[in-house]
């Protein structure tokens, strides 16, 4: 009887430790929603998922990495995710959402002055656009039927492409668009896709915690402290 209560008690620790168990938060360089600044990652999302998580009382850790492996852990490792991700439905049934961290917009641009000019998808298609390996717009843009596209790291390669006259477009979040626009020479060229976007969880995410973290997020946003976040990182167009 005795070792019946022992290897109870023990199972019933070894469940406990699983339950509390970290949850790892993966994101990209993509500023203003994500970035190192020394070596805190800041930015509108990141904010956003601290206060959702602490609020949720998970115990959870962000890491920054290149999209392609924050993407990949988010498939393959238990209590991971991947933020800020577009929502659609090829990747709907890969993951578990909590959302929306932001509802977007995604636009095609080019250096001022590049001569690129497109009135529709079909046009901006005979250009070489650049984007990030993984990204939900690499997808867009194949689906969409483009050929011509030029595979980065990360966002801030491409848009370092872009600057130098190495890629004619690239695309980008609008709200995202409204502030880069002021500090880099840069037009907005035509609308690629909109789409939600949020935290994708691995698929076998425990239901109890993603249940927790959506009802946070809901608060958060019901509060007006979303809205709030989006203004400090100059993203008041974000409504």
């Amino acid at each position: 009887m005795k070792k019946l209560l022992f290897f109870t008690l023990l199972g019933f620790a070894a469940a406990t430790h699983a339950i509390a168990a970290s949850v790892t938060l993966a994101t990209e360089e993509y500023p203003p929603f994500s970035y190192r600044d020394g070596k805190a990652i800041k930015g509108a999302s990141v904010e956003q998922v601290d206060k959702l998580m602490k609020d949720a009382g998970i115990d959870y850790k962000i890491e920054m990495m290149p999209w392609a492996r924050a993407y990949n852990l988010a498939q393959t490792t238990p209590l991971s995710c991947v933020f800020t991700t577009a929502h659609n439905a090829k990747r709907d049934p890969m993951f578990r959402w909590v959302e929306p961290l932001l509802v977007d917009r995604n636009i095609l641009i080019t250096r001022s002055g590049s001569g690129v000019v497109a009135s529709d998808l079909e046009e901006a298609k005979k250009y070489t656009i650049g984007t990030q390996r993984e990204d939900y717009t690499e997808t867009t843009l194949k689906e969409n039927g483009f050929t011509k596209l030029d595979v980065a790291t990360d966002f801030n390669a491409t848009l370092r492409k872009l600057l130098n006259g190495r890629i004619d477009m690239m695309p980008i979040s609008e709200i995202y668009f409204a502030k880069l626009k002021a500090e880099q020479p840069l037009d907005k060229v035509t609308v690629l896709s909109s789409q939600q976007m949020g935290i994708a969880c691995e698929k076998n995410f425990p239901s109890d915690l993603l249940t927790k973290m959506q009802a946070a997020l809901d608060r958060l946003i019901a509060s007006g402290t979303q809205k709030t976040i989006f203004i400090k990182y100059g993203l008041s167009s974000a409504d």
